[in-house]
């Protein structure tokens, strides 16, 4: 019987847990309040996702070490800018021997490193045993088992077909892959990507734009992740177009709804505190910015949303900017 510990309760932890649950694999959860576990206990996270009763199969503890004590797989879903500082606390409690599976999807401030290279730079994990699962991941959709499809990506193809093998639930389709590179830097750049989107439908405009948007920020993508290794098909896949389109045009989407409230005229903090929380692409999006700077990597639409996002540029400063720069063949 194959047994996973899954640190973070937040929505897309508790999703991907119930997953996991569902496909027959013993779920242990971390969490770091008390009154979350106590809950997820009883049978559900009202929290993160109301009014929906979680799998039998399911548990929960405060306790790092109660937690991934026995865990083939460890699944990590904490916030990606806190990884480093959690992987300090309790690394040292994940077992040697199991899977580490990462469900975050950015890039880390100061350092410009990919989750995996956190993984295995603050949590001493060998880069064959660790894991990233990406896609069309609308936490919401997948609790309520809807069907889904995703990547699980690792440079070690029996690493990767042990976690798919741990999440193929009925309506939880896992297809394996090699390229982490392509996987993470997809994932990452989508949510950046997503708050362009919403800016522009808080602008009130139409699909065209939107579309427009979302098109020209998978070239963007594409040309950041390939510069880094990863491998042009990724990018039209699950992890890549997949991904995109979900996170740019679902109302469930986090950074989209942020996105939409900027384009209306809120300012960064204003829809912090009417939300009460950030969007994974306002986090990252300067240290994505770093990384293609780094490489030499043109990524327009980033660039503006981190100007909108770190300079105070208005969303209608964003567009112009963008519709202002010099035409070019449509190469990539």
């Amino acid at each position: 019987m194959t047994k996973a510990a899954v640190f973070g309760t937040g929505s897309w932890g508790t999703a991907f847990a119930a997953v996991l649950a569902d496909a027959g694999t013993d779920v242990m959860m971390w969490g770091r309040r008390s009154e979350v576990v106590d809950a997820i206990n009883a049978g559900c996270n009202d929290e993160y996702l109301p009014e929906l009763p979680l799998p039998q199969r399911i548990s929960a503890s405060i306790d790092p070490e109660e937690t991934a004590s026995g865990a083939d797989i460890v699944v990590l879903a904490v916030p990606s800018q806190t990884l480093r500082a959690n992987l300090g606390s309790w690394g040292s409690a994940l077992p040697s021997t199991a899977a580490v599976v990462s469900l975050m999807k950015g890039v880390e401030l100061g350092t410009t490193q990919r989750m995996s290279e956190v993984i295995a730079d603050a949590g001493g994990v060998d880069i064959g045993r660790i894991v990233v699962v990406s896609g069309p991941n609308l936490a919401r959709e997948i609790a309520v088992k809807q069907p889904a499809a995703s990547v699980v990506a690792a440079a070690d193809e029996q690493v990767a077909q042990q976690v798919a093998d741990a999440c193929a639930a009925a309506y939880f389709r896992p297809y394996t892959g090699t390229d982490v590179v392509g996987t993470e830097i997809a994932g990452a750049t989508k949510n950046v990507i997503a708050l362009a989107v919403g800016m522009a439908e808080g602008l009130g405009m139409g699909d065209n734009s939107k579309s427009s948007i979302i098109t020209r920020g998978l070239a963007e993508t594409t040309r950041l992740g390939m510069a880094l290794g990863g491998d042009s098909r990724t990018f039209a896949g699950l992890a890549g177009v997949g991904d995109l389109i979900a996170t740019c045009m679902s109302p469930l989407s986090r950074n989209h709804s942020f996105g939409v409230r900027l384009g209306q005229g809120m300012t960064v903090d204003e829809v912090v505190a009417v939300t009460n929380q950030t969007a994974e692409g306002v986090k990252s999006c300067t240290s994505i910015l770093d990384l293609a700077r780094h490489h030499g990597v043109d990524v327009p639409i980033i660039e503006q949303v981190n100007a909108m996002i770190t300079e105070g540029k208005s969303a209608q400063e964003v567009v112009e900017a963008l519709l202002s720069r010099p035409r070019k063949a449509e190469t990539g």
